[in-house]
Order: C-alpha cells, then sequence, then structure tokens
C-alpha cells in the first residue's frame, strides 16, 4: 500500500472524527438535536473515507463490494446529515404560530 494513501485518508478520518466531535460537543452544550444528527452522519462518512481499502486489503472482499459498502456507508452518513437539515422543527418554534 502506498503511504501517501495512507497519510491522506488519515488525515480525512482525523478531519472527519474532528467535526464529529464538535458537533457532538455542540449538542451537548446547546441541546440541539440536530447536531447530533450531524455528528452521526459525519461519523458514519468518516468510517466510510476508509472502509474499503480495510475491506479491500485486510478482509480480502472484491473491489467491487468494498466499494458497494463503502458508497452505502458514506451515503447513509450524508442521509443522516441531511436529516438534520430538513428534519422536524423544534416545537418551541411551532407554539407561537396561529393555526
Amino acid at each position: 500500500m502506498h503511504i501517501e494513501l495512507v497519510i491522506a485518508k488519515l488525515i480525512t478520518v482525523g478531519l472527519g472524527l474532528l467535526i464529529t466531535y464538535k458537533a457532538y460537543k455542540g449538542y451537548r452544550t446547546y441541546g440541539s438535536e440536530p447536531m447530533l444528527y450531524v455528528a452521526i452522519g459525519f461519523l458514519f462518512i468518516s468510517i466510510g473515507s476508509v472502509i474499503e481499502g480495510v475491506l479491500f486489503d485486510v478482509v480480502g472482499l472484491s473491489i467491487f463490494l468494498s466499494g458497494t459498502i463503502q458508497t452505502a456507508i458514506v451515503a447513509f452518513g450524508m442521509l443522516v446529515i441531511l436529516y438534520s437539515l430538513y428534519g422536524q422543527l423544534p416545537q418551541q418554534a411551532n407554539e407561537g404560530e396561529s393555526p
């Protein structure tokens, strides 16, 4: 395996986990449920960024199957982040509106 690729993957995972941590910290500090979903989404995207190589090199799956699993994991993470953006509004925001 090329050391440059390993370094690039480690940087990518590190950045993703840093975003995950900051989003989770925002959730804990402010109780913002969408930030929890952002944290979960970035966790899946971070894992997905390296899982293909692990499945291919370590587990021995075909490159097609490894890529398919990686794509599914990243897509799921993106769906979770999308839910954080378009999910239900907090009940507090709806209280001031008239029917």
